[in-house]
């Protein structure tokens, strides 16, 4: 996300991206975190924010797309949210199983360089990641993933979803899905044919970046 928010600090706005527990640290962090634990990180970083700042646009990346979801039902009074290839639905169906597994497997495989989704074949360089899969913190994330979909029809705030058809981590219907139940009268369905699943460092990510700050300056108050 550091590109995104890069290019939104130099159109002058004020950006805070958090770095949520159990990221950039280790895998072993990572399942011994639970959900509460990034949503209380999100509400703090909400809240600073607000100190300074009349109008807040909230937007994450897949998960953090759940954590956005999950903020603007709490806070109708967002200017707006953005969300990235969002996880309300996942393709591969085996992770429902990581109730059980994580019991078993600690840490499960990364996937292979070759397996990317992404068609810049300069992208993989722009993302960090751990080598392995921990199991726990994935299942607090099918946790969260529950919970969102439990309160989305209460997300009234102005809404753009960025989907790309390549995207080999949500399911093909995981972004309609998003739009379909969003209560939000305000929103947006942006379609991307030549990225990946971190559609916001791939081949399509400038214009991403331009859509996002079109749609906060058409919904911010002068």
């Amino acid at each position: 996300m550091r590109l995104l928010g890069e290019h939104l600090h130099s159109q002058g706005l004020a950006v805070s991206a958090p770095l949520l527990p159990g990221h950039g640290t280790t895998p072993q962090d990572l399942n011994r975190v639970r959900w509460l634990d990034w949503v209380a990180t999100a509400e703090g970083t909400l809240a600073e924010l607000r100190t300074r700042c009349q109008t807040v646009f909230v937007g994450g990346l897949s998960m953090g797309a759940l954590l956005t979801l999950d903020l603007a039902a709490r806070h109708p009074d967002l200017g707006g949210i953005a969300l990235y290839s969002p996880a309300l639905k996942l393709r591969q169906k085996s992770i429902f199983l990581l109730p059980l597994v994580r019991h078993l497997v600690r840490q499960w495989p990364a996937g292979r360089p070759e397996d990317t989704d992404l068609t810049d074949p300069e992208a993989p360089a722009r993302i960090w990641h751990y080598d392995t899969f921990p199991t726990t913190g994935a299942n607090e994330l099918l946790k969260l993933l529950r919970l969102v979909r439990g309160e989305i029809k209460r997300v009234r705030v102005p809404a753009i979803i960025f989907y790309a058809t390549l995207d080999k981590m949500i399911a093909p219907d995981a972004a309609r899905l998003t739009f379909n139940k969003l209560g939000s009268q305000d929103k947006e369905l942006v379609t991307l044919h030549n990225s990946g699943h971190c559609l916001t460092v791939d081949t399509e990510r400038e214009a991403v970046f331009a859509r996002t700050y079109g749609f906060i300056l058409a919904h911010t108050k002068t």
